[in-house]
């Protein structure tokens, strides 16, 4: 399966904090955005990832994260010039993807929860149709919403729906095979000249080969778009880091785990960063695991 982290746009929601620097960059407690979606990827077993991006962040991201050889991955910067819709980065990925499955994850989706990497895993595999992830939310008219069945089977997708008919927002995860990139070639530009994600979700629906797995109680998920919800996850983070003494998202300890990378690797990268209490926890981390 190949990865495409979504890190375009201008990140409009944060102005005037995005005026100057990329929205992914921004540090949630002790680590930018970016690695949390990244992390999420990374755990679902991905090593060829596509970041698309506007032209002005790449050499910004590039610079944080390289070509990820240092995690024992490979990461390709794919220019996004205007944001054009989520379904988009199918098609500027197409020649990456090839004839594999595909993951999206949004550039400032922070997940978090207990045997995320097993759901991960487990839904990662033989993939033939399209695996969405729900979440129950107060305000479902926010968000693309997914209705399911007394037998737990998705039976609607409605985007933004004045009157939700379930509390299940779509989260910004999605597994697809490898039709997706037919779908999205073929969509229609919505009223607000974009190719929907809804929209491909929809064409999954009805070929009826599109579930949604909830993630309910236990699990968190942050949108990290506003300064509201940047601040949030910050807080909730910190928390949980400061409580279990552990981090969350650390790129490092992902790569060392999945065998992505040895402890000998993982402690020259926390030496890189000799004076944070990040690169100390990485380098306690390879000792541990050596």
């Amino acid at each position: 399966m190949k990865g495409i982290l979504l890190a375009g746009g201008h990140g409009t929601r944060l102005h005037p904090i995005t005026l100057a620097v990329s929205k992914q960059l921004l540090p949630v407690n002790d680590k930018p955005l970016i690695y949390y979606p990244l992390s999420v990827l990374m755990l679902a077993g991905i090593r060829e990832i596509q970041v698309i991006c506007t032209p002005v962040d790449v050499p910004q991201l590039r610079r944080l994260l390289g070509d990820g050889s240092q995690l024992g991955i490979r990461l390709d910067y794919v220019e996004q010039p205007e944001p054009r819709g989520i379904a988009e980065a199918f098609i500027l990925g197409a020649d990456r993807i090839g004839s594999d499955p595909v993951a999206l994850v949004l550039g400032d989706n922070i997940f978090h929860g207990h045997n995320f990497y097993d759901i991960l895993q487990r839904h990662a595999r033989d993939i033939d149709g399209c695996v969405l992830f729900g979440f129950p939310v107060e305000d479902p008219s926010r968000y693309g919403v997914g209705r399911t069945d007394a037998e737990g089977k998705l039976v609607s997708i409605e985007e933004k729906p004045s009157n939700p008919r379930s509390n299940r927002a779509i989260v910004g995860l999605y597994f697809y095979d490898n039709d997706v990139i037919d779908i999205a070639k073929n969509l229609r530009p919505s009223a607000r000249g974009e190719l929907e994600i809804t929209d491909v979700n929809r064409v999954y629906l009805e070929r009826g080969k599109a579930r949604l797995y909830d993630l309910g109680r236990g699990f968190a998920w942050l949108d990290a778009g506003t300064p509201e919800s940047l601040l949030q996850a910050a807080q909730y983070v910190q928390v949980l880091e400061q409580r279990q003494g552990v981090r969350i998202a650390c790129l490092e300890e992902v790569a060392l785990r999945m065998g992505y990378i040895d402890a000998e690797a993982c402690h020259r990268l926390g030496t890189r960063l000799p004076s944070s209490d990040y690169g100390a926890y990485v380098r306690s981390i390879a000792k541990e695991l050596a």
